[in-house]
């Protein structure tokens, strides 16, 4: 899934956890039983509120408080899922258009760029390309990947070089050929670092690889104000998964796209800074200079 990023550092409230009524899971957990074994039939709300015995618009309301997503988003979730899989076993575009229960390619073509940033052909062509260069940044040397769509990767240049740089990298995208032009990557870079650049009107599109439940994390993440801290237990009940503190930190730690999916903002329960792939020093620096940033 990939969202588009407000700017780089979206100034949003951060999500407020409602606590669901217990009664909700029941209505819940008959609508997920119902959409996990009919999601090829793409029911309609109205056909899974139908089923659960309560009207349309009161059901959206109930699975979204319990959830956190609506059932659409969710239906949507498993459907791209089940087509990630089938496009892996290397059937056509076609094939999997209406394996999923989709009208036609035009259809599924839509739900991967919205979810992906790429097209299903982009997704199963074990030739995708991936461009990458290197450029300074505030807090180091930066590499800097663009898919063909928007920013798939922002890492940092430590020990090893550049190389152990681009190595970590590869190892998110296993399939892709990658290409340095760092003439091609110049661009994207300054708008990612020169704050300036920063505009809502004018989106930096961001295309995240991982689980539904990583990119989950990843998108709360991008809801954290710059110069705002947050934790893994408060990402943990944000995401209706008060118990899942650990997992949720898992999932920080395998961010692809430093510093604009700012996982640099999340802290211990204690305060503590806590680990960061790319070194605490540089997390540290990170959180200095966004504090400038908003003074």
């Amino acid at each position: 899934m990939a969202p588009v990023t407000e700017g780089i550092a979206p100034m949003l409230d951060f999500p407020a956890t409602e606590i669901a009524p217990a009664a909700d899971y029941s209505v819940v957990r008959k609508a997920i039983e119902f959409i996990s074994t009919r999601w090829r039939d793409q029911p309609s709300i109205e056909a899974i509120a139908d089923h659960v015995g309560l009207s349309a618009s009161h059901f959206q309301h109930v699975f979204k408080r319990w959830a956190g997503l609506t059932p659409k988003a969710f239906l949507q979730a498993i459907t791209i899922e089940r087509a990630r899989e089938r496009l892996r076993d290397s059937a056509s575009v076609l094939e999997t258009a209406y394996d999923v229960g989709l009208s036609g390619p035009s259809r599924l073509h839509d739900l991967f760029v919205a979810h992906e940033s790429l097209t299903p052909g982009d997704y199963r062509r074990d030739g995708l390309t991936l461009t990458f260069g290197f450029h300074p940044s505030p807090f180091g040397e930066a590499i800097v990947v663009a898919a063909p769509r928007g920013l798939a990767a922002l890492g940092f240049v430590d020990e090893g070089g550049r190389a152990a740089a681009l190595e970590d990298i590869r190892r998110r995208w296993p399939r892709a050929e990658f290409i340095e032009n760092t003439e091609a990557t110049a661009a994207l870079a300054t708008r990612i670092f020169d704050s300036r650049l920063w505009r809502p009107e004018t989106p930096l599109r961001i295309v995240m690889i991982g689980t539904d439940f990583e990119v989950r994390v990843w998108e709360t993440l991008l809801a954290v104000p710059m110069g705002a801290a947050t934790t893994y237990s408060d990402i943990a009940r944000c995401l209706g998964k008060p118990k899942a503190a650990r997992a949720v930190g898992a999932a920080v730690g395998r961010n692809p796209i430093s510093f604009v999916v700012p996982c640099h903002r999340v802290i211990g329960r204690s305060g503590a800074l806590t680990g960061y792939h790319w070194g605490l020093a540089r997390k540290q620096a990170i959180i200095g200079w966004e504090a400038g940033q908003t003074r």
